[in-house]
């Protein structure tokens, strides 16, 4: 397994990340246990999580997390990432990014992971009515306490990651070292804005999503077979839109040889600042396909072809030039 840099800490990661909103919703812990186990044997050594994960009230995913780490030994070999924001109950301070919930949350997470610190504590959405300066007085004294020891965000736009970043700077804070946002082949808005803004301030970027809930990962293929795939997400919204674009999608896939979850992963892997696509295997055997992209190089005829097929935002490329020239 490839190995790199989590933006510009000097934390290493593995290539690939294992999202884990399915367990204790898709699949039951005993599953949920055997993906972490195949993934540890391959190398994989990044997991992702988050307190709202696995029940409608959240938590239960952590928990599984933190009974896989009790039963295996493996939490001083594993990077954890999990996030905080979503409600996790029903007081009005039970959510969002005050130094109030995000202390407790953290608490809360580490006592379900049965750990005592979190590698990246990401905040899952940006909130408006909290000042960057209470959230990164919250994010330092967790720091300082040894709770956490990177700071990361979730579906932030690129002015977010700007302004966050300049308040960490002012306080002699870190600040964020990961964005995690939707990013694929279907969806490249992020290129506009998003990762122009984390090159330049040294935050790496871990793509979920990155099959686009399934359409991406040979849906049509398994539509003619009868093998859909299990997730609720996987609906026909998600694909009827885009058909024409999957099918040739497909088509170009068999052709250059490649299963298409392979090649949606390695296209990913080939965009620059992208640390590790978070990756939602149900089963151990789904890590197969994903593994093969970290040596999957495409080559540029292939990238042009999928460019034809998935076309950029506007002219391509970052903003402005993207739309204004």
């Amino acid at each position: 397994m490839r190995r790199t840099r989590l933006g510009r800490a000097g934390l290493s990661v593995s290539r690939l990340c294992v999202g884990t909103m399915n367990f204790g919703w898709q699949i039951p812990e005993t599953e949920s246990h055997a993906v972490l186990d195949r993934a540890t044997e391959m190398g994989i050594d990044f997991v992702d999580t988050a307190n709202m994960y696995g029940d409608e009230g959240g938590g239960l995913t952590e928990t599984i997390i933190g009974n896989w780490f009790a039963a295996s030994g493996r939490r001083d070999r594993t990077v954890l990432a999990t996030k905080v924001y979503a409600p996790m109950g029903d007081g009005p301070n039970d959510r969002g990014l005050s130094a109030r919930n995000i202390v407790a949350s953290c608490e809360a997470s580490l006592r379900r992971l049965r750990t005592e610190w979190i590698d990246v504590y990401q905040m899952h959405h940006v909130d408006r009515e909290t000042s960057w300066e209470e959230v990164w007085q919250a994010m330092e004294t967790l720091t300082l306490q040894g709770k956490i020891r990177y700071a990361g965000s979730s579906n932030f736009a690129g002015w977010h990651l700007a302004r966050a970043q300049a308040v960490a700077d002012r306080r002699n804070f870190l600040g964020v070292v990961s964005e995690q946002c939707k990013y694929n082949l279907l969806t490249r808005h992020v290129e506009l804005e998003v990762l122009p803004a984390a090159s330049e301030l040294g935050i790496g970027i871990l793509p979920y999503s990155p099959l686009h809930f399934g359409a991406l990962s040979g849906a049509l293929r398994k539509e003619r077979e009868g093998a859909g795939g299990r997730s609720v997400l996987h609906a026909p919204e998600r694909v009827e839109p885009h058909r024409a674009a999957i099918s040739r999608y497909e088509e170009l896939c068999a052709d250059i040889g490649l299963d298409p979850v392979t090649v949606a992963l390695a296209w990913l892997l080939s965009r620059p600042g992208v640390t590790a696509p978070v990756i939602g295997p149900r089963s151990a055997g789904q890590l197969d396909l994903a593994v093969a992209a970290v040596e999957t190089e495409l080559d540029a005829a292939t990238l042009q072809a999928l460019d034809a097929i998935f076309p950029p935002v506007g002219n391509g490329g970052p903003g402005p030039e993207a739309w204004a020239w």
